[in-house]
């Protein structure tokens, strides 16, 4: 008897379900790819269990899609009366069903795109402007077309390519007069899966990564959050339309406090952790000149490899006596690794926020470059303002609602790194010359 739901077991979700269609997608050989690339890079030589991958991570990415899709549209949650008023999306059950279809499809395939060991060398092997945001469109709208046609009903590519990226990603580099135009529903439909303050996608790897690396830090209540996000008519400020948003009942703050603290605490503890920065410098150094050196050049090439085949050439030329691309795969196999020489705390960045670069320069006339590595990152603040939704029905900005909110932490990084060989040697050169190079500048 043919079965027309199927189950995967996860260990973040326990069963996640699928239909006929979503099992073609996931049979097909873009998806099935992610099962050879790890979500994490080479964290697992750090955290022995940061083994998973993107392919389990899409999974959950859709399972927690479905979940806040059911919840925005029914009805019989949707206290503003202006928004079921307003939206023909919640008073046709096609048109319903079909958007339920395109977010999971969307959920499935947003990480089509991801390179060998995911985002480690993106930057570094990509051509200018070209990211994996931009290669998911192209696999969702060009090489998997026939495919989405084919389904029952139909499902539109460039609809799922939308909810897959997002209205900012998918028009990053464009000219206003070229972008790609979202309706207020397909931007909603996107938040969902890719919103700073309710994306999916990051509940899911906070989640996951915790898990399978095992730490508390990425831990939250996502089941009050997902029930506390509902749909809300709002206006973010006075130059902006009144407009559909995705909002938060009140009583769901301290799960959206939780989320972003745990996102902070990921950071800070795990994804910046020393010898996980390292291992990313030593293995895009590596891909980068292996694929030079095999002329695999194109972005169709460098799609049709999986961590596989790195971790293989990476194999093999460590065996080998001499040469550039022996030297790097040796970093990483024999673990002979850079060293931390010196890492500047905020208060020494606090006068003056590029002092790591400017000792970094000085460094270069004493050190050979190729011995030294700067490592530097500096995102915005996890503060995110949303609609929350108050008991009187009336609408607030969440920063004014909460204090943790409004004080969520910049995350930074200044970390010079050398050979084991004379790490000492550049923290002591570091230690006697930063306060002369700074007060110079």
């Amino acid at each position: 008897m043919h079965k027309f739901i199927h189950e995967f077991r996860d260990p973040i979700h326990n069963f996640i379900y699928v239909t006929d269609d979503e099992r073609k997608v996931i049979n097909s050989k873009y998806f099935q790819r992610l099962r050879y690339i790890h979500q994490l890079a080479m964290t697992y030589l750090v955290y022995p269990g940061a083994s998973h991958k993107r392919f389990e991570h899409s999974l959950g990415v859709m399972a927690l899609a479905t979940r806040v899709y059911d919840i925005i549209t029914d009805p019989k949650l949707i206290a503003d009366k202006e928004v079921i008023e307003n939206c023909s999306e919640f008073l046709d059950h096609e048109k319903t069903e079909y958007w339920r279809k395109v977010v999971r499809m969307a959920a499935l395939c947003h990480d089509l795109g991801h390179l060998p060991f995911s985002h480690a060398a993106e930057k570094e092997i990509l051509p200018n402007g070209i990211d994996h945001e931009m290669i998911t469109y192209q696999i969702i709208t060009e090489q998997m077309k026939d495919l989405w046609e084919k389904m029952t009903p139909p499902v539109r590519a460039s609809d799922i390519a939308k909810i897959a990226i997002g209205q900012k990603k998918i028009n990053r580099g464009k000219k206003p007069d070229d972008e790609i135009q979202f309706s207020d529903w397909e931007r909603i439909l996107s938040e969902i899966l890719t919103g700073d303050a309710f994306g999916v996608d990051r509940m899911d790897y906070l989640l996951r990564d915790s898990y399978h690396i095992g730490v508390a830090y990425g831990k939250f209540d996502h089941y009050r959050l997902i029930d506390s996000i509902k749909l809300c008519y709002y206006r973010p400020d006075e130059s902006s339309d009144t407009g559909l948003y995705l909002g938060l009942e009140i009583g769901g703050i301290n799960s959206a406090e939780a989320m972003m603290l745990a996102r902070y605490y990921m950071f800070n503890q795990v994804y910046l952790y020393r010898l996980r920065r390292i291992y990313d410098f030593h293995l895009k150094e590596f891909m980068k000149l292996w694929l030079e050196s095999n002329e695999t050049a194109s972005i169709e090439d460098i799609m049709e490899l999986t961590d596989n085949d790195i971790l293989s050439a990476m194999q093999k030329q460590s065996k080998e006596p001499t040469g550039k691309l022996s030297e790097l795969a040796k970093r990483i196999i024999n673990r002979d690794h850079f060293k931390q020489a010196y890492s500047f705390s905020k208060i020494e960045l606090a006068p003056d926020l590029d002092a790591g670069k400017k000792i970094f320069e000085n460094l270069k006339s004493q050190f050979s470059s190729e011995d030294i590595y700067y490592d530097h990152l500096k995102s915005k603040s996890g503060r995110t303002d949303f609609p929350v939704i108050m008991r009187n029905g009336s609408i607030e900005i969440s920063t004014y609602q909460s204090n943790v909110i409004q004080h969520i932490p910049e995350i930074t990084l200044d970390t010079i790194y050398a050979n084991k060989t004379m790490a000492d040697n550049v923290t002591k050169w570091i230690e006697n010359n930063k306060k002369s190079i700074l007060e110079e500048s």
